[in-house]
């Protein structure tokens, strides 16, 4: 059911042939971002395209007053910032990596020379495309239709997600900070402590620190009202 929100970008890679996916891993730059780097930033022109090794990497734009709206957050095995330079455009928004991450760069000559070259890349980079405009859809109508109670309990189950690490969930923490969270809900800090504290008292969550852990995910999908 989470999948309506996530871009699930992982599969490109593993689905390639073998030849193309040997091709397209030679030509990757690998960079090491400790937390908090810019990747790239809204307005600026596009250089190529990046893949995500290790660590997570947030997507977000400003509002008009100076906030930020945590628009995705990509995980593992993810390629991002190939719109703008499929659309010939300026990027649409910021990326920050939120934890320290290993993120591989591909030039654009080098992606269009893949694109040319293999039919099974161009499908599968416009498969995931597609899927990520009808994401984005599905999370601005959240925005704009949910109760921040509602946002909150969704973004917590997107990220619980992003962050198991297998499938006990005993073993899954979200570790993301208050602020970055309010952000991804559209909200402010404060009306998210109030939030967090509610969940906290019904023992739908339990906390340490930064860690979120879920307790009680039925009744979190329940609350976020998406079925």
């Amino acid at each position: 059911m989470i999948t309506k929100f996530t871009f699930n970008s992982q599969y490109i890679l593993s689905e390639l042939p073998s030849h193309d996916r040997e091709f397209l891993e030679d030509i990757m730059v690998d960079k090491k971002y400790r937390k908090n780097h810019p990747i790239f930033t809204e307005g600026t022109l596009p250089s190529g395209i990046f893949y995500l090794q290790s660590g997570k990497v947030k997507k977000y734009k400003m509002d008009n007053d100076g906030r930020e709206q945590i628009i995705y957050i990509y995980n593992a095995g993810e390629f991002f910032g190939y719109s703008s330079v499929l659309s010939e455009s300026t990027y649409g928004d910021t990326t920050v990596a939120i934890e320290n991450s290993i993120i591989s760069f591909i030039t654009v000559k080098d992606f269009n020379n893949i694109l040319n070259d293999s039919s099974s890349f161009s499908r599968l980079l416009l498969k995931s495309l597609s899927h990520e405009f009808s994401v984005l859809a599905n999370l601005m109508a959240v925005l704009s239709q949910r109760t921040v109670r509602e946002r909150v309990a969704l973004n917590l189950l997107i990220l619980h997600d992003k962050y198991k690490v297998d499938d006990d969930d005993a073993n899954s923490y979200i570790l993301l900070s208050r602020s970055d969270l309010a952000n991804m809900a559209g909200t402010v800090v404060e009306t998210l402590a109030r939030v967090l504290h509610d969940f906290k008292h019904d023992k739908l969550i339990s906390t340490d620190g930064r860690k979120i852990q879920l307790l009680n995910i039925k009744r979190l999908i329940q609350i976020a009202n998406f079925y």
